[in-house]
């Protein structure tokens, strides 16, 4: 079950008003092979760091975007298929970079841009790949992989350039692969201070997004970000009006020792705002469960409803488990968001306490910015607190 790259002879693009046709003069690249442990092998070419790398395989339908979804530390221990087939055309601004690194094992594309275009690029996205020893593959069918991960659910997968490659070796190295204790990977290893004059947020780091930093100071917030394992008393002592728990990879129920603290955070007054694997965190340490969806949602466009007013936004999402309705006690927390497509938890309100959870990223980055007035309730939040 093989897909054939098809060649690409020509790079053709709009540059300075010009428009030109030609040959590209990069190197012949060397084949890759993207195998799931489904059996099925895709062909096509390196780009990136040749190194073979094992990881789950997942898909983002963003248009867009893709050095944010490079650089989302809750990629970690994931190759991402792009299942827009240009990926690349606006090159790479280092401003836009979601943490310091790339977090992602590997990348899938259709076809990287070859020149790109943009007033602000800084760095081929081809170049950055190689500068950060991200394994890619380019030239496959990014929709087919996508169709088959839908249909199957998200699976583990190798990218290898090792044209001898032997699935009855291969696929039992696949299915033993775990992503491991990636919040702690990727978590600041000490405490980080943001100044401001207005609140004092404390933001636990599971493997946050520099734009919920960047949400907080715009707001003249004074932020102290702790890491991942931080005790809540080393929290508390700093007096915070509010706490932020953030984004993150992995599964949320790998992360007992968090959640134990997070229990203690939950118990006192201060307002919490939660995104992503916090909101899973947050209805862990609550009795609610948590279950790993069929093969997630990541992407700039998906639905949310408010089930307050009635209004759906347009959200930016990246996750692969899911907070399980049923299981939430309704003597302490009800549900504020769904999703539009699959009716799944978006938004937990816990009752009688100043606490919002939410699934999606309303510090979008890239995607749309429609819910980023949740961050102005949050300042609320603390402001009714006081």
């Amino acid at each position: 079950m093989k897909e054939k790259a098809q060649p690409m002879e020509k790079s053709i693009g709009f540059v300075s008003g010009f428009f030109f046709g030609q040959k590209s003069e990069r190197k012949v690249l060397m084949k890759a092979f993207l195998i799931l442990e489904d059996g099925h092998v895709f062909e096509g070419k390196s780009v990136g760091c040749t190194e073979e790398i094992v990881s789950e395989i997942v898909f983002n339908t963003s248009m867009t975007g893709y050095l944010e979804v490079l650089t989302d530390p809750s990629y970690a221990g994931q190759a991402v298929c792009m299942t827009y087939p240009l990926i690349g055309n606006y090159g790479v601004c280092f401003e836009d970079m979601e943490a310091n690194k790339p977090w992602q094992s590997g990348f899938i594309t259709r076809e990287i841009a070859k020149l790109p275009s943009n007033f602000r690029n800084q760095e081929a996205l081809e170049e950055f790949l190689i500068a950060n020893h991200i394994t890619g593959i380019e030239g496959v069918d990014t929709r087919a992989i996508t169709k088959i991960l839908r249909e199957k659910g998200t699976m583990r997968g190798m990218i290898t350039t090792d044209e001898k490659y032997n699935l009855e070796l291969v696929i039992p190295k696949l299915k033993e692969y775990e992503i491991g204790d990636v919040v702690r990977m990727t978590t600041c290893k000490e405490i980080e201070h943001y100044d401001g004059d207005g609140f004092k947020v404390a933001v636990i780091d599971l493997g946050a997004k520099k734009n919920i930093i960047r949400e907080l100071t715009n707001r003249g917030c004074e932020v102290t970000v702790y890491p991942s394992y931080t005790e809540a008393e080393v929290i508390l002592a700093d007096n915070p009006d509010g706490i932020m728990l953030t984004n993150g990879p992995g599964d949320p129920k790998t992360n007992v020792e968090v959640i134990e603290e997070i229990k203690k955070l939950f118990a006192t007054k201060i307002p919490i705002f939660a995104i992503c694997l916090g909101h899973q965190l947050l209805a862990l340490a609550n009795g609610a469960d948590t279950e790993k969806m069929k093969y997630g949602h990541r992407g700039a466009n998906h639905p949310v409803k408010d089930l307050k007013t009635g209004k759906v936004y347009i959200s930016t999402q990246n996750h692969g488990y899911m907070v399980k309705e049923a299981t939430i006690d309704r003597d302490i927390a009800e549900v504020s968001f769904v999703n539009v497509n699959d009716g799944t938890v978006e938004g937990v309100h816990y009752l009688g306490k100043n606490v919002q959870t939410v699934q999606f990223h309303p510090e979008a980055c890239a995607g749309p910015l429609d819910t980023n007035y949740l961050f102005d309730e949050f300042m609320n939040m603390m402001e009714v607190s006081k």
